[in-house]
């Protein structure tokens, strides 16, 4: 009874190598079919070119991350009804391929953001870091957002001008391009890289979800779930949606898995057991009112996918992602409940006893300073990460044995 530990890949383009990883103490892998158009079918032939080469480095294929739901699917259109029909089908074809973990988000238009991808940690090392006054500042000065400015308060709108007259042209370019394409092209994100007008399209993207609220992205999540979560039981898959990140809104956007309150209401739009959770401490760590170890222990029942990291917030909302073990986010006490939530398993005779993790996001360390890795996918940082990880989970089990 073990957490399996993975390591996320890009597949052939990523800098880190399958061979590297089976080196890291990783039994398995969590990668997608990145060189599908989103909305298309994963075909059994494509599924099983990238199983087989994961297999033939001694690895599994534990997760897909992800089988991206689409901005027409969030959008509840015409068009997103075929693309829910290609999710099905590729669900099917995932599930008699024997992949059966499935991690997905639906956050619209911006999977996730970071201001700066090289926040310098007092040791050297470089880690992701979220300001809200720079985010102010892209959002109403370099975005341009039609009203931003309301969406903040007299006293960030200031403080963002400041910081934007402060910047010069390259600086402004930067951060435009770092939170629209560098993060998000990797990823499958609704923006690519090399397109050139990315902020006409990225506010045009923004503009399509004007009339969506929360209740109606709940409306458009219900209906997607409706319509896959039978193809999930009968092909033995289990959907694991992701947290949004950063846990609250932005650029005018609605978010729908960011608390308790969210978790209640996601469990009861569909009540299979085969739709749950990617518990991501890294993303309901980034607010102060989510307490990890209870929401898990709350939840745990059905997460299916696990992601490992530490958010620290400061006082004036900014986080950035610290140490794995820093005493700050208490990931002691989240491997705790997980374990203890594996033991309960074990006792109701359930097989999903081994949830798959990873250590997700990782500070550049060492060597991973002389190669171009994806942001946030570091492999020195992440491989710490997990070995700290895997001896916490080590200590924690010893320590309940000998209670």
């Amino acid at each position: 009874m073990n957490l399996t530990k993975t390591l996320r890949w890009f597949g052939e383009n990523d800098a880190i190598s399958l061979r590297e990883i089976a080196q890291t103490g990783a039994t398995g892998v969590v990668t997608a079919l990145h060189h599908i158009p989103n909305g298309d079918v994963w075909t059994k032939e494509e599924i099983k070119k990238t199983k087989e080469n994961i297999e033939a480095h001694g690895l599994t294929w534990e997760v897909v991350e992800s089988l991206p739901v689409t901005e027409e699917i969030k959008k509840g259109t015409a068009l997103g009804k075929l693309h829910i029909a290609n999710y099905k089908e590729s669900l099917k074809n995932l599930g008699e391929c024997g992949i059966t973990t499935i991690c997905y988000n639906f956050m619209p238009v911006l999977d996730w953001a970071r201001t700066n991808l090289s926040y310098t940690l007092p040791n050297g090392a470089e880690a992701m870091y979220f300001g809200l006054d720079e985010f102010a500042m892209f959002d109403i000065f370099i975005l341009r957002r039609p009203n931003a400015a309301q969406d903040y308060s007299d006293k960030q709108v200031k403080e963002a001008k400041v910081l934007f007259e402060s910047l010069n042209p390259e600086q402004k370019e930067q951060i435009g391009y770092n939170i629209i394409v560098k993060t998000q092209s990797f990823i499958d994100g609704a923006v690519k890289e090399g397109e050139k007008d990315y902020l006409r399209l990225f506010n045009a993207l923004l503009e399509a979800y004007k009339d969506i609220d929360k209740a109606q992205l709940r409306t458009n999540f219900s209906f997607f779930l409706n319509e896959v979560i039978p193809i999930a039981e009968k092909y033995s898959v289990h959907m694991a949606v992701h947290p949004d990140d950063p846990p609250f809104p932005l650029l005018g956007l609605p978010r729908i898995v960011s608390c308790d309150e969210d978790i209640k209401w996601l469990y009861s739009a569909n009540s299979s057991p085969n739709h749950g959770l990617t518990f991501c401490s890294g993303s309901f760590g980034a607010r102060k009112d989510n307490n990890l170890p209870e929401l898990f222990k709350k939840y745990g029942h059905r997460v299916h996918f696990v992601h490992l990291r530490a958010t620290k917030t400061l006082p004036n909302g900014d986080f950035f992602e610290t140490d794995h073990l820093d005493p700050n986010a208490d990931l002691a006490g989240l491997m705790k409940v997980i374990v203890e939530e594996q033991i309960k398993r074990k006792n109701q005779g359930r097989e999903d006893i081994d949830i798959p993790m990873r250590p997700d996001h990782g500070h550049k360390i060492l060597d991973d300073f002389n190669r171009e890795a994806n942001p946030g996918y570091p492999l020195l940082g992440r491989v710490k990460g997990l070995a700290e990880l895997s001896g916490l989970e080590k200590g924690i089990k010893h320590m309940l044995a000998a209670n």
